[in-house]
């Protein structure tokens, strides 16, 4: 579930750059604070957009200092965090475990990877620390594979599994603004399911892993079928961002939701595209 989230560099300004990445950096400290560095290793751009939007939210004061850090031994990186960026943290590893034993469930694997093990202590903190969202997470994986199981050709439904469990994990609190962030988390959840679908559609077909853009490939209009599907997704999640009072990192946040977030499928159409011009010759 990560990667799809992020920023289109070309399109920020040097000093909103070097602010995403103060986010950036924070998140990557917070996610070593708190689970050292088996944490660090997960660090997702998914959650680096949910702590901004939710210290744009709620305007927190972000602690900001300049470290050293692995990554960067020979130079300070600027770093933003809060308590803000320590939520985020912990559902990054959250995702990143599930998203680990959803794998292991769709490569029919005997066993946890090491990874996962590694990871599962955290977890065990976080859903004592945050059950809702925890229960969120462990809710989509359980139902996706019993879809998986049926073979299901319903895209809304598969989607929309992701969908709650990223609704859920933009609701930090229940609050008068729970409601306009959890159908923001629930319309973007869907695109970066129906995006990470897409993205491996040809290697599931070889693996015979279930994807549900199998149903529909053979549609002449297929790819015009997928973009117009993630458009209108990324719309409805737009729609209520716009609802949301905030005035902090505004032209970041819009950056990534109107633009960044389709960095990663210009590539894959690209990709494909050649591929089918390829073919042809």
């Amino acid at each position: 579930m990560f990667g799809y989230v992020t920023i289109n560099r070309d399109e920020l300004k040097i000093r909103e750059y070097n602010r995403y990445r103060s986010f950036y950096c924070g998140l990557c400290r917070s996610l070593q604070k708190r689970c050292g560095i088996r944490g660090q290793a997960i660090l997702p751009n998914d959650m680096v957009f949910v702590s901004m939007l939710l210290n744009g939210l709620y305007e927190l004061p972000l602690q900001e200092e300049d470290h050293f850090c692995a990554a960067h031994p020979s130079k300070k990186q600027h770093m933003a965090f809060n308590s803000i960026t320590d939520y985020a943290a912990d559902m990054g590893v959250l995702l990143a475990y599930y998203k680990l034993l959803d794998d292991v469930q769709d490569e029919k694997k005997r066993r946890i990877p090491a990874r996962a093990r590694l990871l599962r202590r955290f977890t065990e903190r976080i859903r004592q620390e945050w059950p809702r969202q925890a229960k969120a997470v462990e809710d989509y994986v359980r139902k996706l594979g019993e879809l998986e199981k049926k073979n299901a050709d319903d895209l809304d439904a598969v989607a929309g599994l992701s969908g709650e469990a990223l609704g859920e994990i933009f609701v930090m609190k229940e609050d008068a603004w729970a409601g306009f962030l959890r159908r923001m988390g629930f319309f973007l959840g869907k695109y970066v399911c129906l995006m990470d679908a897409y993205e491996d559609l040809d290697k599931d077909l070889k693996k015979g892993n279930y994807n549900p853009w199998v149903f529909y490939r053979d549609r002449k209009d297929f790819d015009a079928l997928v973009e117009n599907t993630l458009t209108m997704m990324m719309a409805e999640c737009a729609k209520e961002f716009e609802k949301l009072p905030i005035v902090q990192d505004t032209d970041i946040l819009r950056n990534i939701i109107y633009s960044g977030v389709w960095n990663r499928y210009r590539m894959i159409r690209a990709k494909r595209d050649n591929a089918k011009e390829e073919e042809a010759q």
